[in-house]
């Protein structure tokens, strides 16, 4: 009985450090008129990448999806998720340069990306520029997400 009540605390403790080990945080957006606002949710286990949930709050219209910072340990492959739902690479989008190779990895370190998918299928995409980047979106960040109207909406993470 007092093992089983010993490999109970064990596992409790186990639990509760690594749901201690989740970063959490909050941001705004607006489009550049001030129209069409919207809050953001973001969770990380390991600060590089995680989910991020956005709200446009005229229309509660819900998007969710994978974030990965940008860093020099970056691999290319891993990045896959963000294509689903748009033309690969994202020529069309003007935060991109035609190439997607090593050279995307260096030239966009110290960015944070997403693809978030709404219940009917769309999709917003997402180019932030963290504060400070070894902090990951904790630091605070600024960026631009795009609806799948091709409007778009300035997004700020203020700092933890």
């Amino acid at each position: 009985m007092t093992r089983n009540l010993h490999n109970a605390a064990v596992l409790l403790l186990a639990g509760s450090l690594l749901a201690a080990c989740v970063t959490t945080g909050t941001g705004t957006g607006a489009t550049r008129s001030g129209a069409n606002p919207a809050t953001f949710n973001w969770s990380s286990r390991d600060a590089v990448s995680g989910t991020m949930t956005g709200t446009l709050t005229s229309t509660g219209q819900t998007f969710t999806g994978e974030f990965f910072q940008i860093t020099s340990e970056t691999r290319i492959d891993d990045l896959g998720p963000l294509w689903v739902g748009w033309r690969r690479p994202w020529v069309d989008w003007p935060y991109w340069g035609a190439q997607f190779g090593p050279q995307f990895v260096t030239h966009y370190s110290g960015r944070v990306v997403a693809n978030l998918e709404g219940g009917d299928g769309q999709h917003m995409r997402c180019n932030f520029r963290l504060v400070r980047p070894a902090s990951g979106l904790a630091g605070g960040a600024t960026g631009r997400c795009q609806l799948p109207d091709r409007g778009g909406i300035d997004v700020n993470f203020p700092a933890r």
